[in-house]
């Protein structure tokens, strides 16, 4: 196990390296750039915009200089905290992020702890009693999940919500502490508003869950060593948690490396639709409008946590079921 660790951080070195070249092409594969959509924007408003004044634009954003060196320039500023400057905000890149950070975070983790929570144990309910109206309940829920997409949840129970308090939820905060500064009543005030954006968020990660955990399950239930188990006398509820329950929760781990990257960029429709002050709305700005240093330097951020958490996945796979030997002969 230790050697595979090792073998893994050292692979993960010129990874991360070909991750930023990658991170930072995407952004630059649309024709044009940002000065370029800046340039539309003034026109279509009926503004003329001179060659003089393009120029010394290009310039100032550093827009002259080829992509080689906007990515070295880019790279070396990474190396001292500095990812450089958002086009769109007129801010550090670092300040744009951690201004949404915290708010993005407690959301985002909010909603995880609610999936699985919820999901867990109703799936193993649901496969333990297989075929009975609670199995058939948490199906249907299970589907409705599934198939509703995110953004049209959020707005269903955006529009239920206003026909029974009157209220839109159009933001995480009450409209005086918006652009306040961050203080214990505006904390509070926004987790008086954060429970609506959870159980919309949380519904589709709860139902994927639930099914994939169920499934998982009765794979396991079927198996022989659960029958020699029960034919030994082991309790339900001992044979259940340390056998089954254990290798069917490998899905679960498996996708760490799916989570990670989810808490930061988690809910960039419902974000949208509910006007969230989180990063995945700015992350789909940044790209509308081309703001390179932005929308790379969160690309780039979301990279490095997916090979993070696929190594936490593995290593905990590893470590829950005996059966997973890296580098090893069977």
């Amino acid at each position: 196990m230790i050697s595979f660790i090792a073998r893994r951080l050292v692979i993960m070195i010129p990874l991360l390296a070909l991750l930023s070249i990658v991170s930072f092409t995407i952004i630059q594969l649309p024709p044009g750039d940002y000065l370029t959509t800046y340039i539309q924007q003034l026109e279509a408003g009926g503004q003329v915009v001179d060659e003089a004044e393009i120029t010394r634009l290009r310039a100032q954003y550093g827009l002259d200089q080829s992509v080689y060196v906007q990515y070295l320039k880019w790279m070396g500023g990474i190396f001292r905290g500095d990812f450089g400057r958002s086009f769109h905000w007129q801010a550090p890149v670092m300040d744009v992020i951690m201004d949404r950070l915290p708010v993005t975070l407690i959301l985002s983790f909010s909603s995880l702890v609610v999936v699985y929570v919820v999901a867990v144990p109703i799936a193993i309910l649901s496969a333990v009693y297989q075929y009975s109206v609670f199995d058939y309940f948490a199906t249907l829920f299970g589907f409705i999940g599934l198939a509703a997409p995110d953004f049209l949840l959020a707005l269903v129970i955006s529009w239920l919500f206003y026909l029974l308090t009157g209220a839109m939820v159009t933001s995480l905060f009450s409209l005086p502490f918006r652009d306040a500064p961050w203080s214990l009543a505006k904390f509070v005030d926004m987790i008086s508003n954060v429970w609506l954006p959870i159980i919309i968020i949380g519904m589709a990660g709860t139902a994927g869950l639930m099914r994939t955990l169920r499934a998982t399950l009765l794979d396991e239930l079927g198996r022989a060593y659960v029958t020699t188990a029960r034919a030994k006398g082991l309790s339900e509820s001992r044979l259940l948690l340390k056998y089954p329950v254990r290798i069917a929760l490998n899905p679960i781990f498996s996708t760490i490396g799916w989570l990670l990257p989810a808490l930061i960029n988690g809910g960039v429709l419902v974000g949208i639709v509910l006007n969230l002050q989180i990063i995945g709305p700015a992350l789909m700005q940044a790209t509308l409008s081309q703001d390179m240093y932005l929308a790379g330097s969160i690309i780039l951020i979301l990279s490095v946590l997916t090979v993070v958490g696929t190594l936490i996945s593995d290593i905990l796979l590893a470590w829950l079921d005996p059966r997973i030997r890296y580098g090893e002969a069977n």
